[in-house]
């Protein structure tokens, strides 16, 4: 019996084409995500960057480290401390000392990413001039990257600076270099410093009072010195996900391809039953048929994903979402892991088919059928009601436990999947109704065409359910992703309207000093000024976990005429230095309990709960005093505007006031414009990365299937032709019935896609965030639909057509089994 599954294949091949393809380009996914693990995992070391010419640097404490019951647990300071007076001026003793600053730089019509630095710094790169001179005054400046010429000037807003030098060196941020003391007024904190002293000098003068960076160390001097680990792990998620969906498609393809062949070899089965074949052995020999497509599009999958991982790392890289080292490594592991992979999802996909073509009875298989009959056995009908129930649970226990997390992107990305598996399974109780519900609407379509296409497409059930499978999946999947995305970032919208209710917003990136808020609140016509610093609070939960929540530090009576903060229990008003407002995701929340917390600079303080607010999206955060918050900059101003006062005058004394400190005024429509919540590039490319994938198995299944379904149909349409349908007719009727079966496949993709947001929709309700509308991507779902009826009718019409040049008297004396 063995020895017929090959021959099988060189005779049907047609029937396995499908899931060949599809298997072989799950598998290539998953070659690519295993090498590019792999690769990801061999970061190499960045080198110092802005201070490899160092001979020692000295930064503050920039961690934050708490014993726990599981160990020592460490989270990046909001605010690193500074280094002590007291050590700067030891250091001083020891050699000379520059002290480094950072600030962004904004010029009008420049690049966006400018940062300055004070021009003692350059030498440490080290930067050389290669044009012009050094700074000499306040308004003179030296740039890199050659975006800006000598002599160019620089508008700001802070007055027009002129370049009077370039340097060249390490191309590792877009530098503006200014006077020390320029920038000492523009950056008045310091973090860390230049010493030129012998380092074991310098360590002994230190202590444990601050770090000593030497060597590779002096990288952690640089900006963002963990951004590469952080682009890893996006891009290891990224591909993760991509690799789960490509599994989990590629199961649901070849299972669909391997039932729709079962179904179609009936009288095949029944022949090897009357030749004696026993039930195992049919089963045997669909699952070696099965392994034979396995093992060869494996094969064919890792090689193609051997040569497509260098061209997508070289993708990632120039989308950002890579750093410029990251490329593909030879390993060996991720091809086996795929190889192997690929032969469980072909076995997998069998089981159900291999078991229902054992179990097919020669009398049975040799009668002649019209309508599909049994096409929900007992076991699709138990799987897919508990997979159902088991959607239904999960949810309920989610909705009732955590709902926060149900708005977590690997929960709304893998939470459709079940759905999806669920109403597959179903589809073949679901498919008759949807076919017929136009003949029950008045406006139902008349004539024997409408009528044919309704009940051929209601009788063939079981290809009906193989063809709308895929365009299920594809229009669940894009429905659910895009859909989460587009209802989390409106409910975060709403919360932000609701919350904000001053007239006018007052934002600087840089920071304001005391004197712009000075300047700010002496601007005649203001009711209120409630300036707000970024900062963040540290909190040990269930003794165990060290939790960052975000938080802002403002003065509760401007807060409270500036802003509408929600809460549940308590008065933002009764907030003051030795109290905190928090969320009630936080192990206590409860008004008048006190908590231990460590601050931005990683201070440890106890603060009594003034107040709590909801959950909502997430992005509450909590409040304190600026008193608990030192060293945290002001980068927003929220002004609300007296009855009387002219808004436009107000609003240009406020630009007055913050001219010299680079600060921008937003209306608030202009405000919750700009900081309107979006999808991120990485998320983006997530979601192109998945739709895209399952568009295209929608694609090779929707195929596969149809030119399957239309070559077993050659003595039905020839049996039109005799009836006296023209060849026209009879394309056009194939033609129909494909767009009817992928209107059902679009229907029960909708039904998931609602049911999906419903959740979600329930769960920010429970969380009290404002509430919103379903934000069905209409668009998306429209192109994936119209993408799933082109292909269908181009695979229907096709071989339709092919097969109605041999004429209806050769159509009808073709045998069922080819």
């Amino acid at each position: 019996m063995l020895s017929l599954a090959p021959r099988t294949l060189r005779v049907r091949w047609t029937s396995f084409v499908g899931g060949f393809v599809a298997l072989a380009l799950g598998v290539a996914l998953l070659t690519v995500t295993g090498l590019a693990l792999a690769s990801s995992s061999d970061a190499p070391e960045r080198a110092p960057e802005r201070f490899a010419a160092a001979p020692v640097v000295v930064r503050g404490h920039d961690t934050l480290r708490v014993p726990t019951a599981n160990g020592v647990r460490t989270e990046p300071l909001a605010h690193p401390r500074p280094v002590p007076p007291g050590t700067v001026a030891a250091l001083r003793a020891l050699g000379r000392v520059t002290e480094d600053r950072s600030f962004p730089v904004r010029v009008e019509g420049g690049p966006r990413d400018l940062v300055g630095h004070p021009w003692s710094t350059a030498a440490f790169a080290p930067y050389a001039l290669s044009a012009g001179r050094p700074p000499g005054t306040d308004g003179e400046v030296v740039v890199t990257g050659g975006w800006a010429a000598v002599g160019e000037p620089l508008h700001t807003p802070g007055g027009t600076l002129r370049v009077v030098g370039t340097v060249d060196g390490p191309d590792v941020e877009r530098a503006v270099f200014l006077t020390d003391a320029r920038a000492a007024r523009l950056s008045p904190s310091s973090t860390q410093m230049v010493v030129d002293a012998d380092p074991a000098e310098v360590r002994r003068v230190v202590g444990d009072r601050a770090q000593v960076l030497t060597g590779a160390a002096r990288r952690l001097a640089d900006a963002a010195p963990d951004r590469d680990r952080e682009a890893v792990t996006a891009l290891n998620a990224l591909f993760g996900t991509a690799g789960g969906v490509a599994a989990f498609v590629s199961v649901f393809v070849v299972a669909s391809t391997f039932s729709f062949t079962v179904a179609q070899r009936r009288r095949e089965f029944g022949l090897l039953r009357l030749a004696g074949a026993t039930p195992g052995q049919v089963r045997r020999l669909v699952t070696a048929e099965a392994l034979l497509v396995g093992v060869l599009a494996s094969a064919t999958g890792c090689a193609l994903g051997g040569r497509a991982a260098p061209r997508l790392a070289a993708w990632t890289v120039e989308q950002g979402l890579a750093p410029d080292w990251f490329g593909i490594g030879n390993r060996v592991w991720p091809y086996h892991l795929a190889f192997w992979t690929g032969l469980l999802v072909a076995l997998c996909g069998v089981v159900a088919a291999s078991w229902r073509a054992g179990r097919t009875r020669p009398a049975e298989a040799l009668r002649e059928a019209s309508v599909d009959a049994g096409v929900l056995t007992r076991g699709r009908l138990v799987c897919g009601t508990a997979l159902l129930l088991t959607a239904a649970v999960t949810l309920a226990v989610a909705l009732l436990g955590d709902p926060g997390d149900l708005l977590h992107r690997k929960t709304y990305v893998s939470r459709p999947l079940l759905l999806i598996t669920a109403v597959a399974l179903l589809a073949p109780a679901l498919v008759r109704p949807l076919i017929r519900l136009p003949a029950r609407l008045p406006c139902r379509p008349r004539g024997a065409g409408g009528m044919l296409v309704r009940e051929n497409a209601a009788a063939s059930v079981r290809r009906t359910a193989s063809v709308a499978a895929p365009v299920l999946v594809t229009v669940a999947l894009t429905g659910s992703l895009l859909g989460a995305a587009a209802t989390l970032n409106g409910a975060r919208a709403a919360e932000a309207r609701e919350r904000t209710v001053a007239d006018l917003v007052v934002r600087a990136e840089g920071g304001l000093d005391a004197d712009a808020l000075r300047r700010l609140r002496a601007v005649p016509g203001t009711a209120a000024v409630s300036p707000t610093a970024p900062t963040a609070v540290y909190v040990v939960e269930e003794g165990v976990a060290l939790v960052r929540s975000e938080a802002r530090a403002a003065d509760p009576q401007a807060l409270a005429a500036t802003a509408r903060i929600p809460l549940t229990a308590g008065r933002i008003t009764d907030l003051d230095d030795d109290s905190i407002v928090v969320d009630e995701e936080w192990e206590r929340h409860t008004v008048g309990q006190r908590v231990t917390v460590r601050l931005g600079d990683g201070t440890r303080r106890s603060l009594r709960i003034a107040a709590v607010m909801p959950v909502g999206t997430g992005d509450n955060g909590a409040y304190v005093t600026p008193a608990n918050a030192r060293g945290a900059n002001v980068d927003r101003v929220e002004v609300t505007v007296a009855r009387d006062a002219d808004r436009g005058a107000v609003a240009a004394g406020l630009r007055a006031a913050v001219r010299s400190s680079g600060g921008e005024v937003l209306t608030r429509a202009a405000w919750l414009r700009a900081t309107a919540p979006g999808t991120d590039g990485t998320s983006r490319a997530g979601f192109l990365l998945v739709l895209g994938l399952a568009l295209v198995y929608a694609g090779i299944a929707l195929a596969a299937t149809l030119v399957m379904a239309t070559s077993d149909r050659r003595r039905e349409l020839a049996a039109l032709r005799l009836a006296g349908a023209t060849r026209g007719q009879v394309l056009r009727l194939v033609a129909a019935e494909s767009l009817a079966v992928v209107a059902v496949g679009t229907v029960l993709g909708l039904a998931v896609t609602v049911l999906d947001l419903l959740g979600m929709r329930a769960a920010l309700f429970l969380l009290s965030a404002p509430a919103v509308s379903l934000p069905l991507p209409w668009t998306a779902l429209g192109a994936v639909s119209g993408a799933c009826a082109l292909v269908a009718v181009a695979a229907a019409v096709l071989p339709a057509a092919v097969a109605l040049r041999r004429g209806a008297g050769d159509g009808l004396s073709v045998r069922a089994a080819g």
